[in-house]
């Protein structure tokens, strides 16, 4: 069973199983030497121009993989040296050009930048300011206007091409590190940092859990990654690489859908905190509408000050699909709850790095949670747990609104900002389809939501 959706998650995976695998068996000398080496042996390159670029652009995701540059706050960066195979951009006239007499492309440009040269549109780059307009005009298609897979990806405009490198640059203020960009890129050029050698030393240093206990906060949207095993035997392989226990995320939604109503009564308008991207997002282009977000912690941050209550020496360690996860948990306001967070192409590379068959591993339960603590893993979980809630208890005046990817949430909080929305409960998720199409999946997909919806 193809465990990946992409050959560039593959890649991630290699550079990553050979760091943890070094790290417990020391199994190569020099790593930025020997590992690229090692995925990329020669003597011909299979993915790039050739094997010295396939191996000093393989160093650079080993930078990454041990914690990326420190002095970027963002958990997102680019590979400048992998950013080189996607053009520019901008609006050009292709071979389909049939030389027409009509010229509609050349009446409808406000800028006079399209010219008649041989009988095909030609198109003056110092002119043109790529409003589209010939591009909708030209009867064949012929015009196109073409952009970098990233800058379109990214909902909040974070990301452009720089003028002189042609490298994508990543703007901070505006990203919200959904991940977006993370996935979008065919080329593998933009990346999450991993933490992974923090996780390592937590569960060295425990001594197998003597000194202190390791716990994994798994996020309820693993229920749809690990598809050659049982929900159960990941639990179990997860305890036999070095974790105590393994506990729900979804135990710290079921407490948040309680925060949530209760709050609601209170204001009778709320916005929810579960997605840090969107609480950024919000943040940073709504900030009229932050007294409206959720004094409830996230499910993430919930499950781990449960855990720390009642065992104040623990470490916990969240596994999820999320970018912004690695961000959120270093916040101050997080209190300390989560101690590092991975990912699940982190978790998949953690099994095959420590030789642990988890399609044979002894099944684990794993119980701690309710159906719609569970449910908060896919757009309208939320929503639904906090209407039910309020049912239960004869209220039925909260309406609410199931914010499906970014655009989706900037049409409501333009609503809500106008005043002239119809909801009073708004769950914003970054990721359309919510958490189990987050950027750090496995693997995306309508079956996805079936598999959390059983579970």
């Amino acid at each position: 069973m193809r465990i990946f959706d992409t050959n560039v998650q593959k890649l991630k995976y290699e550079v990553l199983k050979a760091l943890i695998k070094n790290a417990y068996e020391h199994d190569v000398d020099n790593i930025y030497t020997d590992i690229p080496k090692l995925i990329s042996p020669g003597p011909k390159a299979s993915l790039r121009c050739c094997i010295y670029k396939e191996r000093a652009i393989l160093q650079e995701r080993i930078k990454l993989a041990l914690g990326g540059d420190r002095r970027n706050p963002n958990v997102v960066e680019v590979i400048d040296i992998a950013c080189d195979e996607c053009p520019a951009g901008g609006i050009f006239v292709t071979p389909s050009c049939r030389g027409c007499i009509v010229h509609r492309c050349l009446e409808v440009c406000p800028k006079n930048a399209i010219a008649i040269i041989d009988k095909k549109a030609v198109i003056d780059k110092s002119i043109c300011v790529e409003c589209g307009k010939c591009t909708k005009a030209c009867p064949y298609s012929a015009i196109i206007k073409q952009s970098r897979p990233c800058v379109t990806g990214c909902p909040t405009g974070a990301i452009s091409v720089e003028e002189e490198s042609k490298k994508a640059h990543i703007d901070n203020g505006k990203c919200i590190a959904c991940g977006a960009c993370v996935y979008q890129c065919p080329f593998g050029a933009i990346s999450d940092k991993s933490y992974i050698s923090e996780v390592i030393e937590l569960l060295k240093s425990s001594d197998n859990n003597e000194k202190y206990k390791v716990y994994a906060v798994v996020a309820p949207s693993i229920v749809s990654q690990f598809k050659y095993a049982k929900i159960e035997q990941v639990v179990g392989g997860i305890k036999q690489i070095g974790f105590f226990e393994v506990v729900e995320a979804a135990l710290g939604a079921d407490i948040v859908v309680y925060r949530d109503f209760e709050e609601w009564k209170k204001t009778g308008k709320l916005l929810s905190s579960c997605c840090p991207s969107f609480v950024e997002y919000v943040e940073k282009n709504f900030p009229e509408l932050k007294e409206y977000i959720s004094d409830a912690n996230s499910p993430m941050v919930e499950t781990g000050l449960l855990i720390k209550r009642g065992d104040p020496s623990a470490k916990v360690v969240f596994i999820g699909p999320c970018c912004s996860k690695k961000a959120e948990y270093r916040l101050e306001k997080t209190r300390g709850a989560i101690d590092c967070a991975m990912s699940f192409e982190e978790l998949q590379a953690f099994f095959d790095a420590r030789d642990v068959d988890v399609a044979a591993v002894r099944e684990e339960p794993l119980d701690n949670a309710s159906y719609y603590g569970r449910i908060f893993a896919r757009s309208g979980g939320v929503a639904k747990g906090v209407t039910d809630l309020a049912k239960s208890e004869g209220v039925d005046s909260v309406k609410a609104a199931a914010m499906s990817g970014i655009e989706a949430c900037k049409i409501n909080l333009l609503k809500l900002k106008a005043g002239v929305a119809a909801e009073n409960f708004f769950e914003g998720m970054a990721c359309e389809g919510g958490c189990i199409n987050g950027a750090l999946c496995l693997n995306r997909g309508p079956r996805n939501l079936a598999d959390v919806d059983n579970y």
